[in-house]
């Protein structure tokens, strides 16, 4: 069975506002899912259902197969690796100490096997050993977020749920991030599910994108079906500006009559 997780005929509701109202979505293994849409869609609603953060309120959520009204959540959350906007490592531990609380509490204490945890993930994410004995506090936000993540698949888990992670750092560091996780994904072939309110992230980072809107599905395609084929309008008007990029090489642009720089000389010599 190929199926990683699936949501069936999921709503939820919170007295009498629906935010999510009838989801049917399969994801499959060693996908990269980005969510998006607009501002209170239920995109991390959704992603919360998966590791039992929040209930259904009517309907079903399936990861590997087994319902997880089924399942111990506590496993399950162990089993799961989170991610979200923000440092959320622990103030008072080292480095270290962050990445190897999952391990530390799967390998009953097997101090060999949390070190070579510890080891691989934070060289996975590209990260030196030499930090490993510093606090949060003394690290960079780029370098928090990489530490996070690399806390988030100390216990190797088979799916990663990311909740913006990327929202707090300047761009560069945004983009490095980016690549990064592109490549984590592409090495171990875990399967992500992304939520992110940048539709040009989206298209970049997942094989598949689920557009979401007032609680229901807009679309869920791949990156180039979206932008070639929107599928209703407001995929189309989420995805207007992707759809008109331009991707001249470097020594061409200045020359293209149709590109922002252009557009600019031209208002400057109506004005």
């Amino acid at each position: 069975m190929n199926c990683a997780i699936e949501f069936r005929n999921v709503k939820k509701t919170y007295g009498e506002k629906t935010i999510i109202e009838n989801l049917n979505l399969t994801v499959e293994k060693g996908e990269f899912v980005t969510i998006v849409g607009s501002s209170g869609c239920g995109k991390t609603t959704a992603l919360k259902m998966i590791n039992g953060l929040i209930d259904t309120t009517s309907g079903d959520v399936f990861v590997d197969g087994k319902n997880i009204k089924d399942n111990n959540l506590i496993e399950l959350r162990r089993s799961i690796g989170y991610s979200i906007q923000g440092s959320v490592l622990f103030p008072h531990m080292t480095v270290e100490e962050n990445i190897s609380y999952v391990p530390n509490l799967l390998n009953k204490k097997d101090k060999v096997k949390t070190k070579q945890a510890v080891s691989k993930w934070m060289k996975i994410v590209g990260r030196d050993e030499e930090i490993k004995g510093r606090y949060p506090g003394e690290l960079s936000g780029g370098q928090q977020q990489r530490v996070g993540i690399a806390r988030a698949l100390a216990a190797s888990p088979s799916i990663l749920l990311m909740d913006e992670p990327f929202g707090a750092v300047d761009e560069i560091t945004r983009g490095q991030l980016q690549e990064e996780i592109k490549r984590i994904h592409t090495e171990t072939g875990i399967t992500i599910l992304f939520v992110t309110h940048d539709i040009s992230e989206a298209l970049k980072l997942g094989t598949k994108v689920l557009v979401m809107n007032a609680g229901n599905i807009e679309q869920y395609d791949t990156p180039t079906e979206l932008l070639r084929h929107p599928a209703t309008d407001f995929v189309k008007q989420l995805v207007y500006r992707q759809r008109h990029l331009c991707s001249l090489p470097d020594d061409q642009i200045n020359d293209c009559q149709y590109s922002y720089a252009a557009e600019l000389d031209k208002k400057k010599n109506e004005d």
